[in-house]
């Protein structure tokens, strides 16, 4: 969250130029909560909720904010360690987990879908997508 903060205070303070875009990453995790680190929940919760923030004072400024919230993404250290601890906790292996995923994305396919977002015209850009194997829908389609 204080770096979400620093990020957006900054963008704000300097500001960036008309056009730009602020892409902020939250996670899938605050909408379904995360029973073993509820706290990693609610503070990607609190990015996305600054983020808006952020954007209401941007407006007017031709800067354009959104949130990604990717899900569970197995190849990465946050990914493989929630996988870890979520099947520990199941009494299941975290491949058995992994392999339950319904719509787990790879690392690339959530860089390719955030670098996809520079193809959304401003006014139709979301306030926030989640990420998923599908590629981004805006939250409200989730």
């Amino acid at each position: 969250m204080r770096i979400a903060f620093a990020w957006l205070r900054a963008v704000l303070r300097l500001p960036l130029a008309s056009g730009a875009r602020v892409v902020m990453f939250g996670s899938a995790a605050e909408l379904r909560g995360s029973p073993l680190s509820g706290g990693y929940a609610g503070a990607k919760a609190t990015v996305r909720l600054i983020t808006g923030y952020a954007a209401g004072e941007a407006s007017g400024t031709g800067i354009t904010m959104t949130t990604v919230l990717p899900v569970i993404t197995p190849g990465t250290t946050v990914g493989d360690t929630a996988i870890e601890g979520y099947a520990r906790s199941s009494g299941r292996t975290p491949q058995q987990f992994r392999d339950a995923l319904p719509a787990a994305p790879s690392p690339a396919s959530v860089g390719a879908a955030v670098v996809g977002l520079a193809a959304i015209p401003d006014a139709d850009l979301a306030s926030a997508y989640l990420v998923d194997a599908g590629g981004l829908r805006p939250l409200g389609s989730a």
